[in-house]
């Protein structure tokens, strides 16, 4: 969606239909830039420190020049006060600058939610399984495939969804080259059998969700039992129920897989119960 509010590192407030980036900043000449995403109720941010932790982290392993946490903090400011919006979304933006300057490009945008959110979430998803063409071990023991970076190079990412509704579906579950179910396009994956609630391991190199992590406490505070590990996408496909989990879209219960109906077409009690355990956290006080 088209950001109401942009806040640039070293200018300020800018026209949200002014460019931002130099024709040879490295996002553009190499795709080296790391973001992040969150979501802003009430006009108030959730797991902002979480989510600069792990923009922090990417923007090392991608050998970022550096940009200040209270930096990164005041042009989030700056855009959400510009925004006037009290439920949205925020991102950050933190690339590699120009060719040979070694001086960040950093900026935070502020866009709307999605219109039709909750009607995705009361219907829930379709996802077509899609191998990546690695298997598993490798993918974890090569850091140069940048497991678990949120970057911006996501040409990958991109192309799987479009695949994904080729097929009909609404989203991609993306797999190893053996069949071991890694992530979505953009979510963390979740399945459920009896009391235990099941998600891949972040040792499989996938991308460790700031909301992933708040269900993994969520899901035990309800009683849950909370699994991680490998599992291959038949065990996925034949749980009672599946469901994805991401920053703006919180959870959203998957209705099919591959043409397979899950659950009984609908979201299950689970997801449901989760995204409500999810919101009342992050909105607590409001």
């Amino acid at each position: 969606m088209t950001p109401v509010a942009v806040a640039v590192l070293g200018r300020g407030l800018i026209d949200p239909d002014q460019p931002v980036l130099a024709a040879d900043d490295a996002a553009l000449a190499r795709g080296q830039a790391a973001f992040e995403t969150l979501r802003v109720y009430g006009g108030r941010t959730f797991a902002l420190d979480e989510h600069l932790e792990r923009l922090r982290a990417s923007a090392a392993r991608l050998e970022l020049p550096d940009v200040s946490r209270e930096a990164l903090e005041g042009l989030a400011a700056l855009a959400l006060d510009a925004s006037g919006l009290q439920d949205a979304a925020l991102r950050f933006y933190w690339t590699g600058g120009r060719d040979g300057a070694r001086q960040a490009t950093a900026l935070a945008t502020v866009t709307p939610i999605p219109e039709d959110l909750e009607e995705v979430r009361a219907r829930g998803l379709r996802v077509a399984s899609l191998e990546l063409g690695i298997d598993h071990a490798a993918r974890a023991r090569s850091p140069w495939l940048l497991g678990g970076v949120k970057s911006t190079s996501y040409a990958v990412h991109v192309a799987a969804l479009a695949e994904a509704r080729r097929r009909d579906a609404d989203d991609a579950l993306l797999l190893a080259s053996d069949g071991t179910v890694l992530e979505g396009a953009t979510s963390n994956v979740w399945w459920v059998a009896g009391n235990v609630v099941r998600t891949p391991g972040l040792d499989l190199g996938i991308l460790a969700g700031v909301t992933r992590s708040h269900l993994l406490r969520l899901a035990t505070d309800l009683g849950y039992v909370v699994e991680e590990g490998a599992w291959p996408l038949d065990e996925v496909r034949a749980a009672a129920e599946i469901f994805l989990s991401s920053s703006v879209r919180e959870v959203v219960g998957v209705v099919g897989v591959d043409g397979q109906v899950v659950g009984g077409g609908r979201p299950g009690p689970v997801a449901l119960a989760l995204q409500a355990a999810l919101r009342a956290e992050a909105t607590r006080g409001l």
